[in-house]
């Protein structure tokens, strides 16, 4: 990097830095009594006006968002006073509203560095300033407009040719930020080019465990049903047993696989949104479980008319796995007491389910959705780990989210939203 002196331009006076942030104001004083510029610092507008009315400085760099005086104000003063306002003054901004330039204009701002600021770049329109300035002060005289702009009337008086270094200055920048977010756009398609191959693996992955994996588990199985169903009474009580584990743990091992299977598809899976009832997916899943228990004293409570926009397979996954969890923690109770319906959460609705069981401790809320984690014992209650795992990752894939309120046997919620 070029080391700026005063045969080229530059270190040859004092620098008045205008910035809240001790931060920000350590950076660029480090960056500029780096090149050989003598640097003082203020931290508020009211703090620079009377260190420039005891020694004025040759540049003034201010922050536009400040406490008591803005940097808008700031330069209004120093441009309204007949001692300061030769004093070129840049200002500090995040150029997020095109009001901020016309504002820069009115108020005889000389230029606008974006943040966060390329060292360079600062640099050269340091060096852009005080090569230009003198002659700049030189030029036309002073003329006054009146610019009309979101509603706002703004009278701008500058020399034309100063106006226009401005406007040029502003342009520049623009072009610099849309550089970035061309590169940044390139950055982002090299990195879903790579997401997009990796997801093809994981398909290709997937489809291995389908076929390589399950293949022999199937005979395994197979070959111990044989063994229980025909050689039984030839076999002695410990080798049943052993048969028995062996039968019941391919069994399990093959549910588990068909659970990663789907928890993998549903990232992959290409959404087909259409306007989903789910209170009828609600009330479905409700008359499963009673069938499959009918011994079992439970009431389901859900609320007519929920119907959302998405994909209707994943959201019957969603609605499964969410009522699902909700019997099984409810087990234990002498009655079952299983709700769904909508209610407004911070202006938006959110859907929720509630049970009356085995609830949760709000410590441990941040393992409910991370694959594997249970927050009770697997010989309390039987499954994988998985299920609320796959729920966020299909609600996260529909702009929405989710999230739980529980107590440890006083039951649990579990509400989401969708975009």
């Amino acid at each position: 990097m070029e080391i700026l002196t005063k045969e080229n331009g530059a270190a040859s006076g004092d620098i008045l830095i205008v910035e809240d942030s001790q931060t920000q104001a350590a950076q660029l004083q480090y960056i500029l009594e780096k090149h050989g510029f003598p640097v003082s610092a203020a931290v508020n507008g009211r703090e620079a006006l009377a260190l420039i009315a005891g020694k004025a400085p040759d540049l003034v760099i201010s922050d536009i968002i400040m406490p008591e005086m803005d940097g808008f104000e700031l330069c209004r003063r120093i441009k309204g006073s007949e001692k300061t306002r030769d004093i070129p003054v840049i200002l500090l901004t995040s150029l997020s509203d095109p009001q901020d330039v016309i504002k820069g204009l009115a108020c005889g701002a000389d230029n606008f560095i974006t943040k966060p600021y390329d060292e360079d770049y600062l640099l050269e329109r340091i060096r852009h300033m005080r090569e230009h300035w003198k002659v700049s002060l030189q030029g036309d005289n002073p003329k006054k407009m009146e610019i009309s702009f979101a509603g706002q009337e703004y009278s701008i008086t500058s020399e034309s040719s100063r106006i226009l270094d401005f406007l040029l200055s502003t342009y520049e920048t623009a072009i610099r930020k849309n550089r970035e977010l061309i590169r940044a756009r390139d950055e982002l398609n090299a990195s879903n080019d790579q997401l997009e191959a990796t997801i093809k693996e994981l398909e290709s992955f997937s489809y291995t465990v389908s076929h390589d994996l399950r293949s022999p588990l199937t005979n395994i199985h197979g070959c111990c049903q044989v063994l229980l169903g025909m050689w039984s009474e030839r076999l002695d009580s410990d080798c049943l047993s052993f048969i028995q584990t062996i039968f019941d743990e391919t069994q399990r091992m093959n549910q588990l696989i068909s659970t990663l299977l789907n928890f993998s598809r549903v990232a992959s899976s290409e959404l087909k949104p259409v306007m989903v009832n789910l209170s009828d997916i609600a009330n479905a899943i409700a008359s499963g479980l009673r069938k499959g228990r009918p011994e079992r004293p439970a009431t389901f409570r859900i609320a007519d008319g929920i119907i959302v926009n998405g994909d209707a397979r994943l959201l019957m996954v969603v609605i499964e796995n969410l009522i699902g969890n909700a019997w099984k923690y409810s087990g234990e109770k002498e009655s079952s007491v299983i709700e769904f319906g909508t209610t407004l959460v911070g202006g938006r609705t959110a859907c929720f389910v509630r049970d009356n069981g085995a609830g949760f401790d709000m410590a441990k809320s941040g393992k409910l959705f991370v694959p594997f984690q249970r927050l009770h014992d697997k010989t309390e209650f039987a499954g994988f780990g998985i299920g609320l795992a796959t729920v966020q990752r299909i609600i996260q894939r529909h702009g929405g989210r989710i999230w739980a309120e529980g107590e440890p046997d006083k039951g649990a919620t579990f509400y989401f939203t969708l975009q």
